[in-house]
C-alpha cells in the first residue's frame, strides 16, 4: 500500500521543496505546485461528466505518475482505475493500492511480460494491449507460469498512426486467439485517437473521432454478433475529445489525463462555443513555481526554471495571471522573462503553466499542494523514472 511520507528526516531545499504549513512565498524553486482547490474541482467535474454520459473513467496515470493523485481521482471523481504506458509504472500504482491497472500499450519483452503476469499478486486487475497475434502465446505462458490472469484488449489504430491494427478481421483474429489462450481473458478494445487531441478546432476534432467511432463500432458489433465475444472495455478518449467518445454509444470507458492539471498546449484548444478550454471547461491546477534570480538587464528578468525544470516540446510555458511579463526563452538552468516595464524584482515568484504537463511532471520528485497560500501537502511523483 501507499505508505504516508515521513518528513522528519527530510530537509527543505535539499530533499524536499517545502514543508507543510509553510507560506507559498517560502517554497524552494523551481518546483511543481498544485492548486488543490482547482485540482479537486477538475476531478469532480470530470467524474460528473462521465456519470452523466453513462461511461466509466479510467484516469491516465502517465500524466501525473502519482499514486496520491490517482487515489484522489478515485475518491472525488469515481475513477475505476488507471491506465499507464509501462509495466514498471503500472506496478507503482498496484503497489500503491490501485486495484484496476491497465497498460495501455504493448508488452513484448520477456522480462516485462513476466512482471506483468505477477501484477495480480499485488491485488490488482492486470490489463494490457495487444496488436500482434504472436504476442498472445508469450502472455499466456507467463500467466500460466504464475497462476494469474492477464486481461487483454485489442488495440485499433484509429488515426494516431502508432500501435494497433487497422481492420476488423485483424481485431477478430487477435481477440479469438486471446479468448482461446490459457491464463488470458479477452476484455475488449483500446482505441485512443491521440493525433487529434490538440487540434484547435472542435469541428476538426469531431471529424477525426467520427472516423474512429465508426471503426470501433464495426469491430465491436462483429465480435459480438458473429463470434459471441463481448467487450467489457471499449476504451479511449482524452481531454480534447472525451465528450465525443463518451456520447458515442460505442465507447464505455474514458482515459483522460491532462484535464486534472491542464497545460498551455491543451489550454489553447477550443470548445464547441469557440472558447479556450482553460477559460471555463477546465482550470489550471499545475504550475512550475519559479523565482527571479537576476534582473541585471532593465527589460528582462532571469528566473530559475529552465529546460531542466520542464518540457518545451509543446511550446514555452505561460506566466499565469499576468499580462505584463512574458516567458520568452530558456536554457538549461535559466528562463528569460521579458519585463519591459521593470515590474519584477529579485526573489519575486511566478507561476508558470507548462507547455506539456506529462513530461514536465516526470522531471520532478515532488508536488507541493497549496491552498489559501499555505502548503497543505507534499506528494511524491511516485512513478518518476519508471520508464521500463
Amino acid at each position: 500500500m501507499n505508505a504516508p511520507v515521513k518528513f522528519d528526516d527530510l530537509e527543505v531545499g535539499y530533499d524536499i521543496p517545502a514543508a507543510i504549513g509553510m507560506d507559498e512565498s517560502e517554497i524552494q524553486t523551481p518546483c511543481l505546485v498544485l492548486d488543490l482547490d482547482a485540482l479537486e474541482r477538475n476531478i469532480e467535474k470530470m467524474g460528473r461528466f462521465a456519470r452523466e454520459m453513462g461511461v466509466r473513467h479510467r484516469v491516465h496515470g502517465k500524466m501525473h505518475k502519482s499514486v496520491d493523485v490517482a487515489l484522489l481521482q478515485e475518491k472525488l471523481g469515481g475513477s475505476v482505475g488507471v491506465c499507464c504506458q509501462k509495466v514498471s509504472e503500472a506496478e507503482v500504482f498496484a503497489r500503491g493500492g490501485i486495484k484496476d491497472v491497465m497498460v495501455s500499450n504493448q508488452v513484448r519483452d520477456p522480462a516485462k511480460i513476466d512482471r506483468l503476469a505477477r501484477l495480480p499478486k499485488l491485488g490488482a486487475r492486470a490489463i494490457c494491449c495487444v496488436d500482434d497475434v504472436d504476442n498472445v502465446a508469450d502472455l499466456s505462458a507467463a500467466a500460466v507460469k504464475h497462476g494469474t490472469e492477464i486481461e487483454c484488449i485489442v488495440e485499433i489504430d484509429c488515426g494516431a498512426g502508432r500501435c494497433g491494427v487497422t481492420t476488423t478481421p485483424e481485431v477478430v483474429e487477435i481477440a479469438k486467439a486471446i479468448d482461446a489462450a490459457e491464463g488470458l481473458k479477452f476484455a475488449g478494445i483500446q482505441a485512443y485517437q491521440g493525433a487529434m487531441q490538440h487540434l484547435d478546432s472542435y469541428d476538426e476534432r469531431k471529424a477525426k473521432i467520427d472516423i474512429a467511432v465508426a471503426m470501433v463500432k464495426d469491430a465491436v458489433d462483429t465480435l459480438k454478433d458473429e463470434h459471441g465475444l463481448e467487450c467489457d472495455i471499449v476504451g479511449g478518449g482524452g481531454t480534447g475529445s472525451y465528450y465525443f467518445e463518451g456520447n458515442s454509444g460505442v465507447y464505455n470507458e474514458l482515459q483522460c489525463g491532462s484535464y486534472a492539471f491542464m497545460d498551455a498546449d491543451y489550454g489553447r484548444i477550443l470548445d464547441k462555443d469557440g472558447n479556450r478550454i482553460d477559460q471555463g471547461e477546465w482550470e489550471n491546477a499545475l504550475f512550475i513555481l519559479t523565482s527571479v534570480m537576476s534582473h541585471a538587464k532593465a527589460d528582462k528578468a532571469i528566473v530559475d526554471a529552465g529546460l531542466k525544470a520542464q518540457s518545451v516540446d509543446s511550446g514555452l510555458p505561460v506566466i499565469f495571471g499576468r499580462d505584463d511579463v512574458t516567458y520568452v526563452k530558456c536554457s538549461d538552468e535559466h528562463g528569460v522573462v521579458s519585463d519591459p516595464k521593470g515590474a519584477l524584482k529579485v526573489n519575486d515568484k511566478l507561476r508558470l503553466v507548462p507547455g506539456h504537463c506529462d513530461p514536465t511532471c516526470n522531471v520532478h520528485d515532488w508536488y507541493v499542494g497549496v491552498r489559501n497560500g499555505k502548503v497543505e501537502t507534499l506528494w511524491p511523483v511516485s512513478a518518476r523514472g519508471k520508464a521500463y
